[in-house]
């Protein structure tokens, strides 16, 4: 069964659980999505696994925290909207929150839906581990998708939240391959090489894909929990065993 901690009271929280911590972000997705979309898919994520979770289970706990909304988005920083922690106040805020989670929960597992995110959480997951906490991180984003902003997140958007989406302003932005627009990013952020801030196209983005891609997050996740982690502490792919 689902449990949110932030729904818990004192004596309800479950000791030796595994939480899920979903890791947002509050940045600029282009004119047509809100600021809290790495977030909102976060959470959608994180909720969807431990409800599964809880089905498959016999008597485990699996607990979803509330989710962190800010994280390290200073390459989004020339839009307004965008509030950065940045990398090192990032990396402290996770490495603090497991020291504390780990008092009384068995695992914490980063569930993670902003890229920026990825260097702090590998660097956090890795030194706590070193602590001896158990502890790891995954994305949320399964297969081939574009990088920002683009059709995959305006889908997931219209399936999770769609009063927050206005896709009558939506537009393309840069589809260059991400790859090949790292030199400028890295020196003049986003706004160096996407007028809009989006780097995909939206078009063709709908609810129904939205569900499917959020489907096959969640199969994802599922598959790398008792999977074994890479050198960035991030979980690896295994084969889901209904």
């Amino acid at each position: 069964m689902l449990s949110e901690l932030s729904a818990l009271s004192w004596p309800d929280v479950p000791g030796g659980a595994t939480v899920l911590v979903p890791t947002g972000s509050t940045e600029q997705h282009g004119p047509h999505l809100p600021l809290d979309t790495d977030t909102v898919i976060a959470v959608a994520v994180a909720r969807a696994v431990a409800a599964e979770l809880g089905r498959r289970q016999d008597g485990a706990a699996v607990v979803v925290a509330p989710a962190l909304p800010y994280g390290a988005s200073g390459e989004h920083q020339h839009f307004p909207g965008t509030v950065s922690l940045g990398s090192e106040a990032l990396h402290a805020v996770l490495v603090e929150l497991v020291r504390s989670l780990s008092t009384w929960a068995r695992r914490i597992v980063f569930v993670n839906a902003h890229g920026g995110n990825v260097a702090p959480l590998a660097r956090a997951v890795m030194q706590m581990n070193r602590e001896g906490h158990r502890t790891a991180w995954v994305p949320c984003v399964a297969g081939a998708a574009d990088a920002h902003a683009g059709r995959t997140e305006t889908s997931l958007m219209l399936h999770l939240a769609p009063d927050t989406v206005e896709l009558g302003r939506a537009v393309c932005g840069n589809t260059t391959p991400v790859a090949e627009l790292m030199s400028a990013m890295t020196a003049g952020g986003v706004a160096a090489v996407s007028v809009s801030g989006i780097l995909g196209d939206p078009a063709g983005a709908g609810a129904a894909e939205g569900e499917a891609l959020l489907r096959a997050a969640v199969f994802s996740v599922l598959g790398r929990l008792d999977g074994t982690p890479d050198r960035h502490g991030c979980l690896q792919s295994r084969a889901v065993v209904s």
